[in-house]
């Protein structure tokens, strides 16, 4: 008998407000989503809490021998100063305020993000999804075609 079939997982489910037996939709696969970062700062041990919880819940079902795969993107765009509907941008107002482009506020925090999640030895292979500026940038340049 694997490891799978004598460790039965119950998550709580907010839709129902049950706990619930875990059961994936392909067997032996788990496909996780974590919203990643907003990189506009250098990260803090409350910003990490997350991502070293999920880093938990990866490493069981793995230790259980489920294939997982594991998502996160980087928030780079749309996160408006106070968590309002108005207001600045906080990537374009902290690169106002040091005076370089977003893109370059971007990476710098994204690079930082990583280093401090390889400190604390995070699950390292992440399928990331590709930053929004990043994208709007490359469907800016390929409109000049």
């Amino acid at each position: 008998m694997s490891k799978i079939d004598q460790n039965d997982i119950y998550i709580y489910n907010s839709l129902t407000g049950l706990k619930e037996k875990f059961e994936p939709l392909n067997p032996q696969n788990v496909g996780i989503y974590v919203c990643g970062p907003t990189v506009y700062s250098f990260v803090h041990l409350g910003n990490c809490r997350t991502f070293l919880s999920f880093d938990t819940i990866i490493r069981y079902f793995k230790f259980l021998g489920y294939n997982v795969r594991y998502v996160r993107n980087i928030t780079d765009a749309g996160h408006l100063e106070n968590d309002s509907d108005e207001g600045e941008d906080k990537i374009s107002k902290k690169a106002r305020l040091e005076q370089v482009e977003p893109m370059e506020i971007v990476q710098k925090y994204t690079v930082d993000f990583h280093n401090v999640m390889q400190s604390f030895n995070a699950f390292l292979r992440v399928l990331s999804q590709l930053p929004l500026v990043t994208l709007l940038s490359k469907l800016k340049w390929f409109k000049q075609f």
